[in-house]
């Protein structure tokens, strides 16, 4: 998800202030919004202003830990394939938890298929002893449905899709035809404020960009680009394979001594879901990205910079902003991994515990990410590498909207129309949904 430009107070917008107050007024809600117009922070206000029982859920470990909630999965018990209605039983040990739920919050509401919305559905009702929409709990969605898609794997739930469904995404659940769902969309980008930049990142999210827009973009291309020395370019890559060569590459062409960083881990913490390696490998003159939100506010997730000292336990980052540099130390941080339940003296509150805690510096090797894992960052200089061209909906959009300016991207390859890719479904519902 996206939040604004960092480490600067926040000035609630009209759009945030009709969101909260929709929100709490006990609205179902679907939060959209380009990306960098502060989805993820109207998120983290209204979980902390609200008076209400909520729960937040996210479609994938990354994302739950990303905003400090559990997994859809693991809160409704539902197994790791396609979800049919037998799927779907009674979760005694949450049953306090779900008949004291009034809220439901989903991120990253792009990757949620129908078949998980329709599960969540059946599950709260079954929970709650209700007959009603999703056992009568108010519904809030957050994402952009432009950003990148549900993940169908298999041939036969292609299929399976394609016969049940009219399409993998949320919106098309049986279950949304019975709640009156309204679509709040955030205007304000925070992330970028170049109204020609913002103009073309439009074309390309609605996959409406003309001849002279891609040229515009086109003027990026610079094929034989080398950074300037102190200049931190990051490459996007849609491909996990050039993205771990790129960072191998230049750590081994790095002759300076190798540091060894270990995590530690506590309770129940799968190494699928560590936000950095647990034998972490940094060199002095290494390229890094902080991968979270410092509380002191010294960093943020997605500060890029190189480093200048390793120390036994922390590491100390050179960061360039604008013509100015500036040195951060980063120290270890712990990831929770989160559990709902009931709470208070007569459990009608809702609280969480922690079932796992992974420590370790919040730095990865960042000459390169994928473009999936760039989602929900902001950064100052890139170079956007699709190798082969495009080949998920919403992919460029999501590349070149990373970056605080036009100026400050470069193209590894000229884009081509064909890079350009959106589901006419997305456009059909957010039309629907705009009437």
């Amino acid at each position: 998800m996206d939040s604004p430009t960092a480490l600067q107070p926040l000035q609630l917008s009209d759009d945030f202030n009709y969101a909260l107050e929709r929100m709490e007024s006990g609205a179902n809600l679907f939060i959209t919004g380009r990306a960098g117009t502060g989805k993820s922070t109207l998120l983290q206000i209204f979980r902390r202003s609200s008076k209400k029982n909520v729960v937040v859920v996210a479609p994938t470990g990354v994302a739950a830990l990303n905003v400090h909630g559990q997994t859809i999965h693991s809160l409704f018990g539902f197994p790791p394939r396609l979800i049919q209605p037998g799927d779907v039983r009674p979760n005694r040990r949450y049953k306090r938890l779900f008949m004291n739920l009034e809220v439901l919050v989903i991120d990253e509401i792009s990757m949620v298929r129908a078949d998980v919305m329709e599960a969540i559905d059946f599950a709260l009702k079954l929970n709650r002893d209700s007959h009603k929409p999703f056992g009568g709990v108010q519904i809030i969605l957050f994402g952009d449905l432009y950003q990148l898609p549900p993940v169908v794997s298999s041939q036969e739930e292609r299929q399976y899709f394609s016969q049940r469904y009219a399409s993998a995404y949320f919106f098309s659940a049986d279950c949304l035809d019975y709640i009156d769902l309204e679509m709040i969309e955030l205007q304000q980008v925070y992330r970028q404020d170049s109204r020609h930049f913002l103009r073309l990142l439009e074309a390309i999210r609605n996959a409406t960009v003309d001849y002279d827009e891609l040229e515009s973009l086109n003027e990026r291309h610079i094929p034989d680009f080398v950074p300037a020395e102190g200049e931190n370019y990051l490459t996007l890559a849609a491909r996990n394979a050039t993205v771990t060569a790129i960072n191998a590459k230049a750590l081994a062409e790095n002759d300076n001594p190798e540091m060894l960083y270990l995590a530690e881990t506590k309770g129940a913490f799968q190494e699928r879901l560590f936000p950095v390696p647990a034998a972490l490998k940094l060199k002095v003159g290494a390229q890094v990205m902080t991968v979270r939100n410092d509380t002191d506010k010294k960093y943020v997730n997605g500060t890029i910079g190189t480093i200048i000292e390793c120390k036994p336990e922390s590491v100390i980052i050179r960061v360039r902003e604008g013509e100015q540099d500036r040195t951060i130390e980063v120290g270890k941080e712990a990831w929770d991994i989160i559990r709902y339940k009931a709470t208070g003296d007569d459990l009608s509150k809702i609280g969480t515990e922690t079932l796992g805690t992974y420590k370790q510096l919040p730095v990865r090797l960042a000459w390169a990410v994928t473009i999936h894992k760039s989602q929900g960052k902001t950064f100052d200089r890139i170079v956007i590498d699709l190798g082969r061209g495009a080949f998920e909906h919403g992919q460029t959009y999501v590349a070149l909207s990373r970056c605080r300016t036009l100026e400050g991207i470069v193209l590894r390859n000229p884009l081509t129309p064909r890079d350009v890719m959106v589901d006419p479904a997305v456009v059909e519902f957010y039309e629907m949904m705009r009437r």
